[in-house]
């Protein structure tokens, strides 16, 4: 089962980078932002991370949380982060776990080929585990300083 707007998103365990095990519950009190990315290390992915890192003290002041979640796998989002110098965690979600919950698997098409892969979504969680606001097919220009108002209107 998806989840829904206006309605509790249910509790999950995720690895994530420095070791983490992250829970929904262990976050309550505290907003979540959960940006969905196709692949570690590519343009868009590199530059939407990179805007998330820049504006990450803003999202603190907002009492936000922000989480990237991509299928690679540990080795490649820990360098990921370390390259960019991102000051938040990337959840590896190999087994598309988190992506089947927020369905943001979809059909895409790469030089007439058509394959499964990560629909660039945002999601906006509040301090009480709720989904309030949620963006799809994201284009990345302009998208984190969106998220980042919606949260501080939260």
């Amino acid at each position: 089962m998806a989840v829904a707007l206006d309605q509790p998103v249910p509790d999950f365990t995720a690895q994530a980078t420095s070791g983490q095990a992250i829970t929904l519950a262990g976050l309550r009190g505290r907003k979540l932002v959960l940006y969905f990315y196709p692949k570690d290390s590519t343009p868009g992915c590199t530059t939407q991370g990179q805007g998330f890192r820049d504006l990450h003290e803003s999202f603190e002041e907002a009492n936000t949380v922000v989480l990237g979640v991509s299928r690679d796998g540990m080795k490649s989002h820990e360098n990921f982060k370390a390259k960019q110098g991102f000051t938040f965690e990337l959840i590896s979600d190999k087994d598309e776990t988190l992506c089947q919950l927020f369905d943001v698997i979809k059909l895409k098409k790469l030089y007439g080929k058509e394959y499964l892969g990560v629909d660039r979504s945002t999601f906006l969680i509040d301090e009480q585990g709720v989904l309030r606001r949620e963006w799809r097919g994201v284009k990345v220009p302009g998208h984190v300083q969106e998220v980042l108002a919606a949260a501080q209107a939260l």
